[in-house]
């Protein structure tokens, strides 16, 4: 049996493991394996799909490179690592997607599972602000910083211009903690306190602020901390 033939039919019945059984069951290795398929045509991929987890660390931390630091990092063309860093930013718009183009989020819960939507995968601190309007749909979720990890200065007027921009009637505050701590910080009621502070003249209202760390979150709104914030 020729070596093609083998590379052949282990390709062969890693496609057909996916089609029965989804990606549940797969080593992180296998899926970028996987991936790899469909940009190195009849070449064993096995060996680099190790190389370039390990080289990035986790699979995670490879998913959220800059196609450009795959590329010359693990020593592929630009046209594979292209098609290694979209995964994570799909999945982003995938997950948003399932919410439609305005979605009521009329409550915490709604509120910290939208929020999770928008920071699926980053591994960089982020902040978002998300623009209701009177009924409570959304207007637009935007991402008015992004900063390295475990450092988000937001600034309030960051905030206010975003949030007449897009017409709101009240916004939720939202960043995520990529270190995996649902913890508010001194610092984030801090900036919640300001931001509350900075909306007030315009009469839009902040009614929440979410953490998200993974698929969790916290909602300051959920402990009552928003009515001590916005006096």
């Amino acid at each position: 049996m020729s070596g093609t033939n083998v590379h052949e039919g282990h390709r062969r019945r890693i496609r057909e493991r996916y089609m029965e059984e989804g990606l549940d069951n797969f080593q992180d290795h296998e899926i970028i394996e996987l991936l790899l398929f469909y940009c190195i045509p009849k070449r064993d991929t096995n060996e680099l799909a190790h190389r370039m987890i390990k080289e990035f660390g986790t699979l995670h931390d490879l998913l959220e490179a800059d196609p450009r630091d795959i590329a010359r990092r693990c020593r592929v063309s630009l046209n594979t690592a292209t098609l290694i860093s979209l995964a994570a930013p799909l999945s982003r718009r995938y997950l948003k997607r399932k919410w439609g183009s305005k979605p009521v989020i009329n409550s915490s819960s709604l509120a910290g599972n939208y929020a999770i939507s928008l920071f699926a995968g980053r591994v960089y601190e982020c902040f978002y602000i998300i623009c209701l309007d009177s009924q409570n749909h959304v207007n637009h979720a935007a991402l008015v910083h992004e900063g390295t990890i475990n450092e988000a200065p937001v600034y309030p007027r960051i905030i206010v211009e975003t949030a007449l921009r897009h017409k709101a009637n009240s916004i939720i505050l939202a960043h995520n903690h990529p270190g995996g701590s649902l913890k508010a910080s001194g610092a984030d009621i801090d900036v919640t306190r300001k931001i509350c502070q900075a909306m007030k003249p315009i009469s839009i209202n902040v009614v929440d602020h979410i953490i998200v760390a993974g698929d969790r979150y916290i909602s300051f709104a959920e402990q009552g901390l928003m009515d001590s914030l916005m006096v």
